[in-house]
């Protein structure tokens, strides 16, 4: 079974979902009901708690994707549409969502070959389905697209962020909070 290419997307979720941790140590306990302001006429921002409850929603997708491409191996995915997304959370519950959904994320993984990247799943939005790899890059990208949200939030907030807690260097340990 050739796995270069999976191992290779599994790697750089894994990569987003540390980075993404990090981050999730970083809020301010007491901040959670900050938002931060901006111009009449651009949409509201979630507050702090939202957005950490979202990120979880975020992770959810790439079950959403494995359950339907693997669904004797992951039968117990299903479980997962009763756990609640999208509400307000502390970060230390955030950090077990995470730890939670990326356990599965990593068993959906484990039963994917190169050749299961290019199988058709359908979704909700496109009943001819998608490439398995392409639901993966799409929650990829969705998870990516709020990590940087969560990032400069905390910048507005006025945590000391910098590149190097919300990307990956290879050949370097990430920083990484105590």
């Amino acid at each position: 079974m050739k796995r270069a290419i999976t191992e290779s997307v599994r790697d750089k979720v894994f990569e987003a979902i540390e980075r993404t941790q990090h981050l999730v140590s970083l809020v301010p306990i007491d901040q959670l009901k900050w938002t931060p302001e901006f111009p009449a006429g651009v949409a509201a921002p979630r507050d702090l708690g939202h957005m950490l409850g979202h990120l979880l929603d975020c992770l959810a997708g790439f079950c959403a994707a494995f359950a339907p491409a693997f669904p004797e191996q992951l039968a117990d995915f299903r479980q997962l549409r009763e756990f609640p997304l999208n509400q307000s959370c502390s970060p230390e519950r955030t950090a077990a969502g995470i730890r939670m959904f990326a356990g599965y994320i990593e068993r959906g993984f484990a039963c994917c070959s190169d050749e299961d990247l290019a199988r058709r799943i359908p979704t909700v939005f496109v009943a001819e389905g998608e490439t398995l790899l392409t639901l993966l890059l799409g929650n990829l990208e969705h998870l990516s697209n709020h990590k940087y949200q969560l990032f400069i939030h905390l910048r507005l907030a006025g945590v000391a962020v910098g590149t190097e807690d919300i990307y990956h260097f290879r050949g370097r340990a990430p920083k990484t909070t105590s």
